[in-house]
């Protein structure tokens, strides 16, 4: 059977302009260190879908949850090499990076809820935070939450007394150092990945998560007790390679950045609801006590936390402090 000369050609252009559009194609790794069905995990995803719909599949976003590309100590290494294109590591990461004054997040009591927090992370001084990471080849594209963290231990955790001695694995954060030897605990810094495991061998004896990083890494499995404490905040700060990004075009740039605000505005909706659906599911496997504090103990844990913001005002900047309390109206004299 013979094909008209005119048929094949047209067939042969339509093949190979499909070929150079898939060789344009734009690929961006986005690697990250929980579990696919947390806030970040689940936003994560939502971004890939709006990134290949807003950009007509010229962007494909591939996402690697679960430290399956790149662990806690790796990641950051990975993007600013640009082996990895775009991350979404907590804000006391950046520390380690030199950039001091995100670990401003990590200071116990500093917020009192979300609205507190996003007057932070919606507003100038979280912009000019993102800024300083440009000049280690970072872009800062948003801010997600999670949520606000509980103390878990194989012991009860009630009075600021509970907490003396006790192994706490925490994230490199040198605020959150400080936070554990306020309670008179030892601070133990190791891989999100490798908590489970350092909890249930006896390694450490407690850590300090918001409830769904509690839930979906099935610490509820090697912990007894859970103390409802939201002492400190637990987000992230979506960043990407400044090289790549700086090469996109201008239009493909302005699509992601649409596809990043959708994206956030889906994180920081689902983070309440799953963190309240994370407890639920401790609460029904039966294997974690949860407790919540009186307003008294709770009083108590913030007078003995909160000094930990002048002892380390000469790390994450005193400016810096000063911000976010005017932002928040926080005022520590008045506990």
């Amino acid at each position: 059977m013979q094909f008209p000369v005119k048929k094949v050609l047209v067939c042969a252009l339509v093949a190979f302009g499909a070929t150079v559009a898939q060789a344009q194609q734009v690929v961006i790794k986005f690697s990250h260190v929980v579990a696919q069905d947390t806030p970040k995990g689940k936003a994560a995803e939502f971004f890939a879908k709006k990134a290949a719909e807003l950009t007509g599949g010229k962007v494909k976003v591939e996402v690697y949850a679960n430290s399956a590309l790149y662990k806690d100590k790796e990641e950051m290494e990975a993007l600013q090499m640009g082996s990895v294109q775009m991350l979404a590591p907590s804000l006391a990461k950046f520390g380690p990076l030199g950039v001091k004054e995100f670990e401003v997040f990590d200071l116990p009591f500093i917020f009192d809820d979300r609205d507190d927090l996003h007057k932070v992370t919606n507003g100038p001084v979280g912009e000019k935070l993102l800024k300083k990471l440009e000049a280690r080849g970072i872009t800062g594209l948003a801010y997600w939450d999670n949520g606000f963290k509980v103390f878990s231990a194989n012991k009860p955790l009630k009075s600021v007394a509970d907490y003396k001695g006790l192994k706490y694995r925490i994230q490199s954060s040198k605020v959150i150092e400080e936070q554990i030897r306020a309670l008179g605990g030892i601070p133990q810094v190791m891989a999100f990945g490798e908590t489970y495991q350092a909890l249930q061998t006896g390694v450490v004896d407690g850590t300090e998560n918001p409830p769904s990083n509690f839930y979906t890494q099935k610490m509820h499995e090697v912990q007894k007790h859970l103390s409802l404490t939201n002492h400190g905040y637990l987000g992230y700060a979506v960043i990407v390679n400044k090289k790549f990004w700086d090469g996109l075009p201008a239009d493909v740039r302005d699509q992601l950045n649409q596809a990043m605000k959708q994206a956030t505005f889906y994180a920081n909706q689902i983070a309440q609801d799953d963190n309240d659906q994370a407890l639920e599911g401790v609460k029904k496997s039966g294997k974690t006590a949860i407790y919540t504090p009186t307003k008294e103990e709770r009083t108590a844990l913030k007078k003995a936390l909160v000094p930990v913001h002048e002892k380390m005002s000469s790390r994450v900047g005193k400016e810096t402090i000063q911000e976010v309390y005017k932002a928040t109206g926080f005022d520590p004299a008045k506990l």
